[in-house]
């Protein structure tokens, strides 16, 4: 049974930092890239970051390009994200996500953590 678990939400005022943890378990973590999406208050889950399998390549969201840094520890089946300079529009809740690589649709999907920026 494949389980993501977040870690690591609160709340924090704008300017702040904040460091997403997902642990992983149930899957070959190595073949999966895995990323972080959010979803806010009356809108849709949007993408955040993604690191693929290698641990190399990696993308993000225009607005968070700069400030958020996605990492992975293959050994220990975990994904990071680490987020600096935090804004109140970066509040929702942040999920973690596995997708096989090369395929299309993300997989597996954690249970969420909400991340809170006061102004």
């Amino acid at each position: 049974q494949v389980q993501l678990v977040e870690s690591g939400g609160g709340l924090v005022q704008a300017g702040g930092s904040l460091r997403l943890s997902c642990a992983a378990s149930g899957l070959t973590f190595s073949r999966y890239d895995m990323g972080w999406f959010r979803q806010a208050p009356g809108k849709e889950r949007e993408f955040v970051a993604v690191m693929r399998s290698s641990g190399i390549t990696t993308y993000y969201k225009d607005s968070v390009k700069g400030r958020f840094t996605i990492s992975r520890d293959n050994a220990k089946k975990m994904v990071y994200l680490q987020m600096n300079s935090l804004k109140h529009e970066d509040t929702a809740v942040y999920y973690c996500a596995a997708k096989v690589v090369a395929g299309l649709n993300y997989d597996y999907w954690g249970q969420g953590t909400q991340v809170t920026v006061s102004s």
